[in-house]
């Protein structure tokens, strides 16, 4: 049986750039999900809660009590949606940034590691190969 199908290698980087960015992001008061959430709030400023759960992969009502933890830390606000009054919108407070600078650190280093070996037009190749998959599925 070949474990060298293109799922299971995209599998197993991701579960390893995962293990290695908890183990690099030691020393922060912030958990691997606490430091998913807040990247993608920060590219996503004002991202709705159903949308951050789904992008985090987990439930809306886990997700309550991600924020919950985050407003006390005032690392985020919850703000209300002006298009719908039922939902709030998520974006970062002014504390948050020196994490954010810390977690794109951590991901620069991991990505820097995993290319390594790789030249510039092999990146490229790779990036755009799995910006297309992306897209691909994402139209299914």
């Amino acid at each position: 049986m070949n474990n060298n199908t293109l799922g299971f290698v995209m599998s197993d980087v991701t579960r390893l750039m995962r293990n290695l960015f908890k183990k690099r992001l030691k020393g922060q008061d912030l958990t691997l999900v606490q430091a998913r959430a807040l990247y993608y709030i920060a590219r996503f400023e004002g991202v709705r809660q159903v949308a951050l759960a789904d992008m985090l992969e987990i439930k809306p009502i886990s997700l309550v009590r991600l924020i919950d933890l985050l407003v006390e830390a005032d690392l985020i606000e919850r703000r209300p949606d002006p298009k719908d009054r039922r939902a709030y919108q998520i974006y970062l407070s002014a504390t948050a940034q020196p994490h954010i600078d810390e977690i794109l650190r951590v991901i620069k280093s991991i990505q820097d590691d995993a290319l390594a070996g790789l030249s510039e037009a092999e990146i490229a190749t790779v990036t755009f190969a799995f910006e297309k998959m992306r897209s691909n599925l994402s139209a299914l």
